[in-house]
Order: C-alpha cells, then sequence, then structure tokens
C-alpha cells in the first residue's frame, strides 16, 4: 500500500495500521498520542477510549489472544506509559502479541525536564520482545510494520513503539513550535540555539513529504522437525497410558484452532486443557479430563506437555514421574526445557504438531480406551463431590451452587473471561468454555484487574456473542471503573461479582499458617449501585432462590445492548482449601 502523507507523523502511523487490517484502537487519551488516536479514527479505525492505561493494554491482548493477530494500544507519556507494566509483562508471559505506542516528550527536550519526559527504554524494555525508539518522522511507517512482524515470529509477544510528539503533528505546526522556542535574540547563545534547532527540525522532517509505502510483512509459524515428530508419534503409540496436556501457546494461530481440535479427536489420547484451550473440545468431549490432573501425569507412561512448560502448574516438573518418556512441544526451546529436561523436544508451534502427528499414529493403530475409562471414572466420582458440595445451607448463596447455575444459563456461544483469585478458581472447575477460543485468563503470571479490558477485546472480536465476566469482589476492585467505558460504547457485558467480603485465596492459608486476617477483610460492598453509577445495570442476589430469575434478567439485558453487573453474595466454603501455590 502506498499513500502519501504529507508530514503527519500520526497520519503515518494510522495508514500503516490500516495497510495491516487494525480495526480497533484501545487508548487513554493524551496530548502526546493525540495524532494516532485522530488519523486512525479519520480512517475507519474505532478508537475505544477507557479508563486506565492498563486496561488499553490487557484489551490488545484479549484481541490478540482471540484473533492471533496483534492488538494495539496507546498511552500517552511517562506515568501513562508506565502504567502499563503489568499488562505488558502478562502479555509478554502469555506470550500475546499486542503493539503498544508509547508517547514521549519533544525529541530537543528529552532529558531536560520537559512535561512527563522520563527514560522510558529501561522502564519498558525488559517487558517486550522490542523497543523501538524514533527519531524521525519517515521512520514510523516502517516502526509499525516491523513491530507487527516481531510481535507474531517465533514465541509472540508485545513490542513498544516510543512516538515523542515533535514527530506526530503536522510539520507546520513543529517548525513554527521551535521557532518559538527559539527565540529571536541576537547574542551568539541565541543564533547557536537558532541553527541547532533548525537543523534538528530539517532531520526530523527529511524525506517525510515522500508518499510512503506500508508493507504487511508475512510471518510463518516455527515447525518442529520431522525427527523430532517421527519420535514424538513412535513414543505415543507404543505407550500404554499417554496423556496430553495442551496450554495457550498452541492456539497461537487462532484461525488454526478448528482443525487442532479435529485433530486432537483423532489422535484419541485423553487431555487435560489449559488457559486458552480451554473450550478446545466443546463442553464435554470424552477425551477431555477436568479433575485429578496430578494423579493422572503421576499413571501415565507417555505424557506430551503442547505449549506448557514445566513450571508452578505443574510442580516444575514433578508431577510426570521420571520413568514417563515427556515430549515437550513449544515454541520456546527454554520453555520446553524449563526445570524438567524432556525426552522429546519438538521445539516449533505446538498446534501444528498436533496436526501433524494424526496420520502417523492412525497408521499406528492404537486406542486407549481402558486407560479413557479409568480417567473418567476418577473425573465422575470428583464431579459427584462437587454435586455434594454445591448443596445450599448457609446464610447466603452457596459458591459451588451459583456457579452451576451460570455453566447452565451462559448461551452457546458465551465467552467466559475470568478475574479473581479463589472464587475464579472455583469457575474454573464447574464452568464449562463452549468452544475453542471462548475462555480468557491472566495466564502464567495470575494477574489481578484483566477482566474489564479482556471482555472489552473479546466483545469486540466477537460481536453478537455473550461476555461474561467472571470477578472475584478483590479483583473487580481494579476494573470497576470501566463500567463506564462499556456503557459509553454500548458493549453489553455481564459481570459477575462473587461477592465473599475477603481476598479469600490469601486468607485461606494465611489465617491457618499465621493466625491473622489482617489484609484480607473486605467489605459486603453494594457493587451493583456503583454500576448503576456508572451507566450500566446492577442486580444484588443475596440467597440461593434469587439465582435463576437473577441470571435470566442478566441475559435479558445484555442481548437488548445493557452492560450488567451481578453483585452476589457468597457463602464461604473450604472448597479450595489447601490450594497455595509458590
Amino acid at each position: 500500500m502506498t499513500e502519501p502523507i504529507a508530514g503527519h507523523g500520526g497520519d503515518r502511523v494510522g495508514a500503516a495500521l490500516m495497510a495491516h487490517g487494525v480495526r480497533f484502537v484501545f487508548a487513554l487519551c493524551g496530548g502526546h498520542i493525540s495524532p494516532i488516536l485522530t488519523a486512525s479514527k479519520a480512517r475507519g479505525i474505532r478508537v475505544i477510549d477507557v479508563r486506565d492505561e492498563a486496561t488499553a493494554v490487557f484489551a490488545a491482548d484479549a484481541q490478540a489472544r482471540l484473533t492471533g493477530m496483534p492488538g494495539v494500544a496507546a498511552v500517552t507519556a511517562g506515568p501513562g506509559l508506565a502504567n502499563t507494566i503489568t499488562a505488558l509483562k502478562n502479555a509478554q508471559l502469555a506470550q500475546s502479541p499486542v503493539v503498544l505506542f508509547g508517547g514521549a516528550a519533544p525529541t530537543a527536550l528529552q532529558g531536560r525536564g520537559a512535561l512527563q519526559d522520563i527514560d522510558q527504554r529501561p522502564l519498558i524494555e525488559p517487558h517486550v520482545k522490542l523497543f523501538i525508539k524514533i527519531r524521525r518522522v519517515r521512520d514510523l511507517g516502517a516502526a509499525v510494520e516491523e513491530a507487527f512482524s516481531v510481535a507474531r515470529a517465533a514465541v509472540p509477544g508485545p513490542v513498544c513503539i516510543e512516538c515523542p510528539v515533535d514527530l506526530l503533528y503536522d510539520e507546520a505546526s513543529i517548525r513554527q513550535w521551535y521557532a518559538d522556542a527559539a527565540g529571536k535574540g541576537k547574542s551568539i547563545p541565541d543564533r547557536m540555539l537558532r541553527f541547532y534547532l533548525n537543523r534538528h527540525v530539517e532531520k526530523m522532517f527529511a524525506g517525510s513529504a515522500e508518499a510512503a509505502t506500508f508493507r504487511v510483512r508475512a510471518v510463518s509459524p516455527p515447525e518442529a522437525s520431522a525427527s523430532s515428530l517421527t519420535a514424538a508419534a513412535a513414543a505415543l503409540a507404543r505407550a500404554e497410558r499417554p496423556l496430553m496436556v495442551i496450554g495457550s501457546q498452541a492456539l497461537s494461530i487462532a484461525a488454526e484452532a478448528p482443525r487442532i481440535a479435529a485433530a486432537v479427536a483423532q489422535l484419541g489420547i485423553p487431555v487435560y486443557l489449559s488457559g486458552m484451550a480451554r473450550g478446545l473440545l466443546g463442553r464435554d468431549h470424552v477425551l477431555q479430563m477436568r479433575h485429578q490432573r496430578r494423579a493422572a501425569l503421576r499413571d501415565s507412561d507417555c505424557v506430551l506437555l503442547a505449549g506448557v512448560p514445566c513450571d508452578f502448574r505443574l510442580d516444575y516438573g514433578r508431577h510426570v514421574r521420571r520413568s514417563a518418556k515427556l515430549i515437550a512441544a513449544n515454541r520456546s526451546a527454554s520453555e520446553a526445557r524449563m526445570n524438567r529436561r524432556p525426552d522429546i523436544a519438538a521445539i516449533g508451534d505446538a498446534g501444528l504438531l498436533l496436526e501433524r502427528l494424526v496420520e502417523p499414529l492412525a497408521r499406528a493403530g492404537r486406542r486407549w480406551s481402558s486407560w479413557i475409562e479409568d480417567l473418567r471414572t476418577r473425573d465422575l466420582q470428583r464431579e459427584a463431590e462437587i454435586e455434594e458440595q454445591a448443596r445450599p445451607g448457609g446464610e447466603f448463596v452457596n459458591p459451588i451452587a451459583f456457579l452451576r447455575a451460570l455453566e447452565q444459563a451462559a448461551g452457546e456461544d458465551a465467552v467466559i473471561v475470568a478475574d479473581g483469585g479463589d472464587f475464579v478458581a472455583t469457575a474454573s472447575y464447574i464452568v464449562h468454555p463452549r468452544a475453542p477460543l471462548s475462555w480468557l485468563d491472566p495466564g502464567v503470571f495470575g494477574t489481578l484487574g484483566v477482566g474489564a479490558g479482556f471482555a472489552l477485546g473479546a466483545a469486540l472480536c466477537r460481536p453478537g456473542r455473550e461476555v461474561w465476566i467472571i470477578y472475584g469482589d478483590g479483583a473487580c476492585g481494579y476494573s470497576l471503573i470501566e463500567l463506564d467505558t462499556f456503557a459509553r460504547h454500548g458493549i453489553a457485558v455481564i459481570a459477575v461479582v462473587g461477592n465473599d467480603a475477603g481476598w479469600t485465596q490469601i486468607a485461606r492459608e494465611q489465617v491457618k499458617m499465621l493466625h491473622d486476617d489482617v489484609g484480607t477483610v473486605l467489605a459486603r460492598t453494594n457493587y451493583q449501585e456503583v454500576a448503576a453509577g456508572f451507566g450500566a445495570e446492577g442486580i444484588l442476589v443475596t440467597r440461593n432462590a434469587e439465582v435463576p430469575a437473577a441470571l435470566e434478567r442478566a441475559r435479558a439485558l445484555a442481548a437488548a445492548g445493557r452492560p450488567v453487573l451481578l453483585n452476589v453474595w457468597l457463602d464461604k466454603t473450604d472448597f479450595r482449601e489447601g490450594s497455595i501455590s509458590m
């Protein structure tokens, strides 16, 4: 795509974004980045303004996870960019391709005490794949091209482009600004300053009036070697009790999700799904196991980890017994070997490897019906225990019973966003994602506050589908204000706050081990009234009998285009006793 750009840096960025098919820019406004926002809007790109910079990055992250294409966020300089660090690190650890535009002080005033001027590179660089610092207007388009390519290549991740404010506004205005700054003094220092600033401006705008060409670089996913594929297929074919654990990275190529799901079904190997892979096989596929994963891993004689490292979630590799054959399929060689060296390392895209395994394993003709039946029996036993724990009996709402009701009520097209500790971890056992790419949680970083941003990105990428946020009452405090964003932009999400008046995941172990609840106690806050104040609908639920009608009303309101929040007062339970992670 070639476009004449008349020296306006913001237009150059907008044109590059349009060439890359960007549909949304998530932003919190600021003078440093205003030209990017106005130029994007002028090209039909929808600008979604939020109330916290972290939300903008979380929304871009969600879009990236659901589409496989980089999500775009733009924030102002200094504190604006600094406020994105948690969200950037979350995207980095989740291997999510995000492109972040950060404003910066004028190029000639950096390091001189300008408004919101700090050295942003050392602050941001550890949390991104690439930090690009722009010094000339004509380099803006090429920077966008590079950012989109790097964000998607190999192990995906975020990229940050720093755009000084004087590169984004039109040339005439910036020349006038620098002329005013230079003054009209006749002393030698005054004349030297004018010379320096004039030369500086010439360098900034050199070549910027020429027509710009915006290219979209093809990015090919890495594929595991043929030898590792052959070895993995042979090991699985020989196994008596094979098991797969599939994680988010296996769905890095979002468009491949249906084919990956079909491949997993054809392989016939029992599987546990985590992260973005939840829902890959639908609600109740015979191969998908939900409970007793540790015991299953201990019993398996061949384990395939597809896009899953041996981190704390697998007890640093100790969940897999030493005598088992371990296959690690991962885009990252370091992750594949984290804490436990695999017998077979298939370095490349894990989803593509699953597809390529179908043919050799089909020829092997192995089926593992007895092993699958053993695992399903364990699952059914655990489901019976959960059913027993769902019986009402306390003063308020039984959280397990509520989540079972939500599981039944949510639409077949629902996208579920998880943001919280104890209540959300309980939901992960009970709420079953309906389809591939219909579950969003923060990932390995365990970040609280992703809820509103993830739901925002999901609602825009999946128009017409029901979007639920399952909040803990502690977590909802991070992004509750974004109900204002949902209301202003007409985005009808359903937020559920599991309100047990505490940071319960922490309190469980803190009180038991240290005999003190300090810092873990919250109030039964009227979150539904806060929601109404932001222009959303609010519903209070305090008794089990109120749950069905409340869920039905929430769905009806959302279907009519209204964002809604259910404030559900929960009883305490011992469902997750002993769940502390280190």
